[in-house]
Formats: structure tokens, sequence, C-alpha cells
């Protein structure tokens, strides 16, 4: 590009050529090459995260995370929804979960309940909540709390539970219902 000076010279600028190489990848180029977007364990966030790829916390989250594939490492915790296709548990999660694989690995931490389409659950694992199979996790609601026994679904009246009931089923960290 060329310009002219007060005194009617020309002078030559020059314009940098566009820098491809650093522009940001497409969002199906970062799903297929499993590039994820890091949470340090530096880093807290107070507010929700959405991604279509993939996510790694080593960090803190205070609120609903949904992205591709998600991965809260033995550092991170999230207090909050976690909604994944792949959801991977190290660390800690105080709420519910919902993916199509959940995967809580030794020393992993889950205080909520778990909808899912495939459930592993590894030794030495905490996990205190309610699991429900779902074809479609990401799509179907939340889990409901389960229904006392003996309660008519039609009835317009409820009689209300006593105080000494408890929950239709819980399980424990090595998946065995307990009552």
């Amino acid at each position: 590009m060329f310009t002219k000076n007060k005194d009617g010279a020309s002078a030559q600028s020059y314009v940098p050529p566009a820098d491809t190489s650093k522009s940001a990848p497409s969002r199906t180029a970062t799903r297929s090459t499993g590039v994820a977007s890091i949470i340090c364990n530096d880093m807290e966030i107070k507010g929700s995260i959405n991604s279509e790829g993939a996510l790694h916390i080593d960090g803190v989250v205070e609120g609903d995370v949904t992205a591709g594939d998600i991965t809260i490492g033995a550092t991170g915790k999230v207090i909050g929804e976690v909604k994944g296709e792949a959801v991977k548990v190290k660390g800690e999660v105080l709420g519910s979960i919902r993916g199509r694989r959940v995967e809580l690995e030794t020393g992993a931490r889950v205080e909520g309940d778990i909808l899912h389409a495939s459930l592993s659950i590894q030794p030495n694992a905490i996990f205190e909540g309610q699991v429900k199979h779902a074809e479609d996790p990401l799509k179907t609601s939340a889990p409901k709390a389960a229904r006392p026994a003996g309660s008519d679904t039609a009835s317009s009246t409820t009689k209300p539970a006593s105080t000494d009931s408890k929950p239709a089923s819980t399980t424990s960290a090595h998946g065995t219902a307990l009552s």
C-alpha cells in the first residue's frame, strides 16, 4: 500500500499478512483433535460453563458445567450440575451428573444424583446419591426423588411420610444397594 507524504513524495506503509496459524480452531477441529480447555488448579470460577469441546477442570467451578467431554481432575471441584457426553471424575462434584458415559475414578467424591447410559465406579471412589439409567440422559430431566412405598399416584390427597422412613435405595461407592 502506498500513501503520499505532506511534501507529495510517495511513502510505503507495511500491512502484515493475516496470520492464520494463530486463529481459533473450528469447533469440529477442537473436538476431533481432543484439545481440551483447561481450568487450572489456581483458578476459581463463579458461573456456568458451556462448551461443545473437551474441558479439563483442576480448579473450582461454582456453577453448572456443560461440555462434550468433561474431566474433573484430582484437584478439581464442581459445585453444580455436570452434563456431558463423557464425564470422568477424579476430584469432587457436589451436584448431579448427567452423561452418556460416567466414570468415577479412585479418589473421586460425588454427592448428588447420577443419570447415565453407562456408569463405572472404581474402588475407593466415594458416591452418595441416587443412580438412574436412561437411554439418553442428556435429554431426560434430572433424577427425581424416590416415592415412598404404597403411594398412590392417582389419589388427590397424600399422606405425609413418617419420620422414620428410609429412601427407596442408595448406592454405595462399590455399587451395592443399601436399604
